[in-house]
């Protein structure tokens, strides 16, 4: 008798809940990213440079117009829990590639989308849609992190029908070669923290490769230097007047990485499991040693959580009825999950669990970024926190 195996990490389908219209049209996008991008990964994590025709593949995919289909053409609009599993099969196939992406669809674009007039969504999106030109968005600060939004240095001053930008940025992806930068700043005048688009080779705007990273090594991160960045009234983002506007921005996103955190821990037991069955000690392969079933019943526990955890919030986000908090809670969960799932699998690998070529090392390093952005545990756990008790624990 034939011993049926299930290989799936979705183990209890939530995919499922997908139209066999979206399930279709998923399977197809993960053909094409694992012919198109997965063969360029490695080589570029491990040089820690760029291949830029990764832009191209993803305009040919048109995957940014599936995420802004009234830009695109020949796509109908995708639910929430599409987005997500789409978000997933990108981190799969490669974290740094669906990062830089991300920046430019969803940070980047997201901004001009959510806080433009509709004239600067008109003048922008469709060359962004259409990757030809890329998006960054300039937020942190070398000297701040989870204090941005009391403690923004970047300025802002109004100077007739322009504005002067002065200060520094840390950690900006796509930031050492991006078309269009979202650069938040603090207004002089009022306090506020308000956006603006810096054009690549506007006068005064510098951006410097950081170098020596372990993590999502093929996102090129930037340290940028504004220097009297001087840009028009036209390109400040007129629907955004305060910092409660940014966070809006960072409350999507911020979900999408749970999707990611899930798509790590995915992709982390999806080559343990095949390992298990294919490296042989003591006569037969481990999988079939009780300890090395262990850590994959374990791994596999967490990414049943994180699925329900992400499904659930893909679900209240298309009623409408998601909120920051939830957000908050689940980035600090999935994100916990995930890097004990990417630990128990280079474990699984032993020795080989370092080297490059098995594929959990890259998984390994990547999540360490992952579990750090988008707000760090601590402090997703802070915002949670405060819903929960009415008490702001915020330093």
């Amino acid at each position: 008798m034939t011993r049926r195996v299930n290989t799936n990490p979705d183990f209890f389908g939530f995919a499922e809940l997908l139209s066999d219209a979206e399930r279709a049209e998923l399977a197809e996008i993960r053909e094409f990213l694992e012919q198109e991008l997965a063969p360029l990964a490695d080589e570029a994590w491990e040089k820690s440079e760029f291949p830029f025709e990764v832009f191209d593949k993803l305009a040919k995919l048109d995957l940014a117009g599936r995420m802004y289909p009234e830009y695109s053409s020949g796509h109908e609009r995708r639910s929430a829990l599409f987005n997500g599993f789409l978000n997933l099969e990108m981190n799969r196939i490669d974290p740094s590639f669906a990062v830089a992406g991300g920046v430019h669809s969803g940070l980047a674009m997201g901004s001009i989308h959510g806080g433009g007039s509709q004239e600067q969504r008109d003048r922008w999106m469709p060359d962004m849609v259409a990757y030809r030109k890329i998006g960054a968005f300039a937020l942190t600060e070398p000297e701040g992190g989870s204090d941005v939004a009391g403690g923004m240095r970047t300025t802002a001053r109004r100077e007739g029908d322009s504005w002067v930008l002065n200060g520094a940025k840390r950690w900006i992806g796509n930031g050492t070669f991006a078309d269009l930068v979202v650069v938040w700043a603090r207004d002089e005048a009022d306090g506020n923290v308000k956006g603006f688009v810096v054009e690549k080779g506007t006068p005064g705007f510098t951006a410097t490769k950081i170098e020596g990273k372990i993590a999502l090594r093929t996102v090129q991160n930037a340290d940028i230097v504004l220097d009297g960045v001087r840009v028009p009234e036209s390109n400040r983002l007129q629907k955004i007047n305060s910092f409660r506007d940014t966070a809006e921005v960072l409350r999507m996103t911020r979900g999408g990485v749970a999707w990611q955190a899930l798509a790590i821990a995915v992709r982390a037991y999806e080559l343990a499991r095949q390992y298990s069955t294919e490296r042989v000690q003591f006569g037969k392969p481990i999988g079939g040693f009780q300890m090395i079933q262990d850590l994959l019943v374990k791994m596999l526990g967490n990414i049943t959580a994180m699925f329900g955890v992400v499904t659930r919030l893909a679900q209240l986000s298309e009623e409408g009825r998601d909120t920051a908090e939830q957000a908050a809670l689940a980035k600090a969960f999935t994100t916990t999950r995930m890097r004990e799932v990417v630990a128990w699998a280079r474990e699984l690998f032993g020795g080989n669990g370092i080297v490059l070529e098995y594929g959990v090392a890259k998984l390994f390093a990547d999540a360490e970024a992952v579990y750090s952005f988008e707000g760090s545990r601590e402090m997703n756990t802070l915002i949670v926190g405060k819903a929960v008790t009415g008490q702001s624990a915020f330093v």
